[in-house]
């Protein structure tokens, strides 16, 4: 059995609480991790390391789990952005460019559809992300969806079903006739290729009758629950999720008192967070210009958050898990140990994971490596390249 030493870190981010220093970061100092078989067999201070085959030196540099992007749209082709430097002048963001992608994404093969999926996996890889959530959603057809799902599964084990994303063109005049068939034929094809099923619900795409519908057809085949919820307004989204036992409820932006109750009130039954992750995706406001989510009033309730990229062609064309942890820092009142926390440990809970997002024994050995002595420094010096190296399943993937 091979093993593999990784030492000399001179703070690792466990997101383990109780250990290191305490706080929910579980910070140790002067620490080593050893990898056997893909997981961590031993985590402890650096001069009590094991022997092992191999070994990487941190050099004195900072770890942490890699990063867990729980919410990202990779299966499409074309470009929007030409949208992007219109709203950029002043046109406001409604959603409306989705079925451009969805045209360029019908027309496109499978052959470019998977070189786009990979191109965008491998820059996530670079980048510390070592978990990555995938939804369909820009092929609205039996076909395409089915398509979509099959060829996000070739990399990711969290797919997600998202037929409900907008109501195509064909179908604009008979909403209800759309909805049937996301929730027949539709989800028959997909189900296979997925674990979650997700709607977005909002004005000018499906209404709350329509939301629960869909994901309670969803649920009946066996797939987890997601929603996009309150991004563009106020609406029922947040509290539908809750209803139905969503893991997580994505965007919330705009939030009343019912709506931060609700999510406070699903709490675990070990005390360990809220069942509902209310995951936030700045970086769909930093490209939108719209108004950021307060992270803080969530917290400040009790509310277990997360961190996502919502990379897509049209809202938010980021693949990066640092730079929205900066604009959460920057943006939306959160400390750098909270956005670190959400982008990882987070994001594994939005994805109902104990396996990732966190280092300890018997966790997937995946782990980032920054060039830089502490994880303060992903907030502190935002748009820089720090990722040095990163490990998944206790593979190097890529050193900078």
């Amino acid at each position: 059995m091979s093993s593999l030493l990784v030492d000399n870190i001179g703070e690792l981010v466990t997101n383990v609480a109780g250990t290191g220093d305490g706080s929910p970061l579980g910070l140790r100092r002067d620490a080593a991790l050893l990898v056997e078989e893909g997981r961590i067999a031993w985590i402890g201070p650096a001069r009590y390391a094991p022997a092992a085959d191999r070994r990487i030196d941190a050099e004195g540099a900072a770890a942490l789990p890699g990063f867990v992007d729980s919410h990202a749209h990779l299966v499409f082709a074309g470009d929007r952005a030409a949208e992007f430097a219109a709203r950029m002048a002043g046109q406001p963001y409604t959603g409306g460019g989705i079925r451009t992608t969805v045209g360029a994404t019908r027309a496109a093969s499978d052959d470019t559809l998977r070189a786009t999926v990979r191109r965008l996996v491998g820059e996530t890889m670079r980048q510390g992300t070592t978990t990555i959530e995938i939804k369909s959603g820009y092929g609205l057809t039996v076909a395409d969806e089915a398509r979509s799902l099959r060829i996000a599964a070739e990399v990711s084990d969290e797919t997600t079903f998202l037929g409900a994303h907008v109501v195509p063109a064909e179908y604009a005049d008979r909403p209800d006739d759309y909805v049937g068939l996301v929730c027949g034929p539709m989800l028959a094809a997909a189900a296979p290729y997925a674990r979650w099923v997700d709607v977005f619900c909002e004005r000018g795409a499906f209404d709350a009758d329509h939301a629960r519908a869909i994901l309670t057809v969803g649920q009946a085949a066996g797939l987890g629950v997601r929603l996009h919820a309150n991004q563009l307004g106020p609406g029922p989204g947040v509290r539908l999720g809750v209803e139905l036992g969503a893991a997580s409820v994505d965007h919330c932006t705009h939030l009343d008192d019912a709506d931060v109750a609700a999510l406070a009130g699903s709490t675990a039954a070990d005390g360990s967070g809220t069942t509902t992750v209310a995951t936030l995706l700045p970086g769909a406001e930093f490209s939108t210009r719209s108004p950021y989510p307060d992270a803080r009033r969530l917290l400040d309730a009790g509310v277990t958050v997360a961190l996502a990229t919502d990379c897509n062609p049209g809202s938010s064309y980021t693949s990066s898990m640092p730079f929205c942890v900066a604009l959460a820092v920057r943006e939306m009142r959160m400390t750098p140990a909270e956005a670190v926390w959400a982008a990882t440990a987070g994001g594994a809970r939005a994805l109902r994971r104990t396996d990732v997002g966190v280092l300890r024994p018997g966790a997937r050995a995946d782990l980032t490596i920054l060039d830089a002595p502490s994880h303060l420094h992903l907030a502190y010096r935002p748009g820089v390249p720090l990722i040095r190296q990163v490990l998944h399943n206790g593979v190097p993937q890529c050193r900078s």
